[in-house]
């Protein structure tokens, strides 16, 4: 099945939630507004894409002939996911952006180049390889999911790119940063959990 709503439903959690992308694009769009923050968006969602693609050529296959493996896979996956979101919902108080400290936005190539260093890309990615096959050929797999997280990741990252100027100004007490980071954690702990669905 080319249309999964259990694959898009796990990919939108996994990326919505906070993590290097959705902080520096809310940042991008506090400090530069929307309309200059576009290219590093756009970057964004291709490489996402280029990620799913990549991992869906080299885990898929693989994975499909060693049910062993996925479960492997699946565990290692989730397991990570669940240690990044209870560093979320410990966290105290409100990081600083790398995205801050940048004199300009970011460009469209530097925006897709950092998903090559970006973990949580990467688990997600693995996660939903492992996941969330549909068992067609390789290429025909990557390009179902370079597609799913590229379309979903789209809407995600001009979501935080257009709220960043609000969300910024809302959050700006400890107190509120610790309540949407514990509800970005338990959102991100249902998608670890997706990974075996």
């Amino acid at each position: 099945m080319f249309f999964d709503p259990l694959l898009y439903s796990f990919v939108f959690l996994g990326l919505f939630s906070p993590g290097p992308n959705v902080i520096m694009l809310t940042a991008s769009g506090a400090r530069f507004g929307f309309q200059r923050s576009v290219p590093h968006l756009i970057g964004v969602v291709i490489g996402v894409g280029v990620i799913a693609g990549v991992t869906a050529l080299g885990v898929g296959a693989v994975v499909l002939a060693n049910p062993a493996l996925a479960m492997a896979l699946k565990t290692l996956a989730a397991g990570w996911i669940l240690w990044m979101a209870w560093s979320y919902f410990t966290a105290t108080r409100r990081p600083t952006a790398e995205a801050q400290e940048i004199g300009r936005p970011m460009t469209l190539w530097q925006g897709a180049l950092f998903q090559w260093i970006n973990p949580k890309v990467w688990a997600v990615s693995f996660a939903a390889s492992a996941g969330y096959g549909a068992g067609l050929a390789p290429l025909q797999e990557a390009a179902r999911l370079a597609l799913a997280f590229s379309g979903v990741n789209l809407g995600v990252c001009l979501f935080w790119a257009g709220a960043g100027a609000l969300l910024t100004r809302l959050l700006q007490s400890p107190a509120r940063w610790q309540i949407f980071m514990r509800i970005m954690a338990a959102l991100l702990a249902l998608s670890a959990l997706m990974v075996f669905w």
